[in-house]
């Protein structure tokens, strides 16, 4: 028997009846239209119909008016939001052509491409998030091959009052590697070597599932070889990280902070088992603490920030939020600090100006969320009722609206179904990495948005899952499931075969 459902807490907070949703004559947000601002309708819309055995009016229509209807092929991700105007449309195609632009070496006559590294981890935004997907670990039988779509995190514990008041403060959310700075940057421009690779030792550990059927889950071991600035810190922490697809992000960033947190329940008051939390990490741009929505531990406030923070980190460019040259090399390599950088005419000192990264801002506030797939299929209804009432939706919470904001036309009132609450939780120590990020404790993670995720092998050509692609299909990812999920983990295993497989064809269909 499966255990029951949890009512979700969305639920019993706005304390709508069900019945609403069949009388709401609202032309809801996305088919196009702005939905009545009345919260009571906006409830209705946002509280799960009963039963769970059928699909419900818009569920098709995964990022509302902007959702995209076309072929299902590699460029799934890489749409632009199909209610953009026509002029829209060039600003994405430009942003489009900056996500994809390769940097190189300064000094170079190409001054606008210019001021690569002096230490990087790829050359453009697109080498990491391919076709605007999902990044993988290294094939398993090349362990030491370049992790060009992984990133390895890096820190150490605090250990003066300067770090325990800046982490208190929030100004940082850990304390860099004094050597190797916050992340691994295993590339370098000629005559800077990078700083190391990334070497995975792979064990396999079997799992029996009810029903007789036996899975290999794979547990990775992760250390450093080729050390090239001397050694690291006797306490590094370290954690993998690989690139998330980049579908419906402006979107994600349109949800209501008030929305988001009358999801947690950092106490667990409701006795679900269930402890959503916010992070809460510095915006450069306010001089504030701000609600953290983005990265694997929701340690950025904004896309602006993401963006700018990968460019400092990953390709070693300097942006308005993040001046400084040489991205990530310390006080302790000096050569990488002297070395000659970027400097555009346009704006002087700043390798990637603000009309740059405005444009790509852009572009990746509005890439489109493709329609679901056989949302009348009997198997994947059925998937569908599983994953409610085994309370999966509790974390991956199906639905949102987005904020009315005049500023961003297309994004704005749209009723999207990305299936997160984008709160951290805790999955127990079978993810963990023991690594504390901003609020995040190191056995904590953001819940992962699910739209998109049945389309993955379409687009990168594999199914690898989780933060550091240790799961090589969706059955795997819900086995590493712990913590505030190892009911719904335990629940998955105890389900028949056919039931399990009518679950992961629900997943197969977002």
């Amino acid at each position: 028997m499966m255990p029951a459902s949890s009512p979700r807490r969305c639920v019993r907070r706005v304390g709508v009846a069900l019945a609403a949703l069949s009388v709401l004559t609202v032309s809801v947000v996305a088919v196009a239209g702005a939905a009545s601002a009345d919260e009571t309708a906006d409830a209705a819309i946002l509280t799960p119909a009963a039963p769970h055995d059928r699909a419900e009016r818009y569920e098709l229509n995964a990022g509302g008016a902007g959702t995209y209807r076309g072929p299902i092929n590699r460029t799934a991700f890489s749409q632009p939001a199909t209610n953009l105007s026509f002029a829209d449309r060039a600003d994405f195609n430009i942003g489009d052509s900056i996500f994809s632009r390769p940097w190189v070496t300064a000094p170079s006559s190409t001054r606008t491409s210019d001021g690569l590294g002096p230490l990087f981890n790829a050359r453009a935004c697109q080498s990491c998030h391919l076709l605007d997907g999902r990044g993988h670990p290294p094939a398993a039988n090349f362990p030491d091959d370049t992790a060009e779509s992984m990133l390895l995190r890096l820190s150490v514990p605090p250990s003066t009052p300067e770090h325990f008041e800046l982490l208190q403060a929030g100004l940082i959310a850990s304390v860099a590697e004094p050597v190797y700075g916050g992340q691994l940057q295993d590339l370098g421009i000629g005559g800077h070597p990078g700083e190391g690779r990334i070497h995975t030792e792979w064990e396999e550990i079997p799992v029996t599932l009810a029903g007789g059927e036996t899975v290999s889950l794979r547990r990775p071991t992760y250390s450093i070889t080729h050390l090239a600035y001397g050694p690291l810190s006797d306490d590094v922490m370290m954690s993998v990280r690989v690139a998330p697809q980049m579908i419906g992000l402006g979107l994600l960033e349109a949800i209501p902070e008030e929305r988001i947190l009358s999801l947690a329940d950092p106490d667990d008051g409701d006795g679900d088992g269930i402890s959503g939390r916010p992070n809460y990490v510095w915006s450069v741009a306010d001089g504030a603490l701000r609600l953290g929505r983005f990265g694997w531990k929701a340690n950025q406030p904004t896309l602006d920030q993401q963006n700018s923070g990968a460019f400092a980190g990953d390709i070693g460019l300097s942006t308005p939020l993040f001046p400084t040259p040489w991205g990530d090399c310390t006080e302790a390599q000096a050569a990488c600090r002297a070395a000659i950088h970027g400097d555009p005419a346009d704006d002087p000192g700043i390798e990637v100006p603000g009309s740059l990264t405005e444009l790509l801002l852009f572009y990746v506030r509005h890439l489109a969320v493709p329609a679901r797939r056989d949302v009348e299929d009997p198997q994947v209804l059925a998937g569908r009722a599983l994953f409610y009432q085994t309370g999966c939706v509790d974390c991956h919470v199906s639905r949102h609206l987005t904020a009315d904001d005049a500023a961003t036309p297309a994004l704005s009132r749209q009723l999207i179904w990305p299936y997160t609450d984008l709160l951290l939780h805790d999955m127990g120590p079978g993810l963990a990495d023991n690594r504390p990020d901003g609020l995040a404790s190191g056995q904590e993670w953001r819940t992962a948005p699910l739209w998109g995720i049945g389309l993955t092998e379409a687009v990168n050509g594999h199914t690898y899952f989780l933060h550091d692609g240790r799961a090589r299909n969706l059955t795997e990812a819900i086995l590493w499931h712990g913590g505030e999920a190892q009911a719904q983990r335990d629940a998955f295993a105890a389900m028949s075969p056919d039931q399990r497989q009518a679950l992961i064809a629900f997943l197969n269909s977002l």
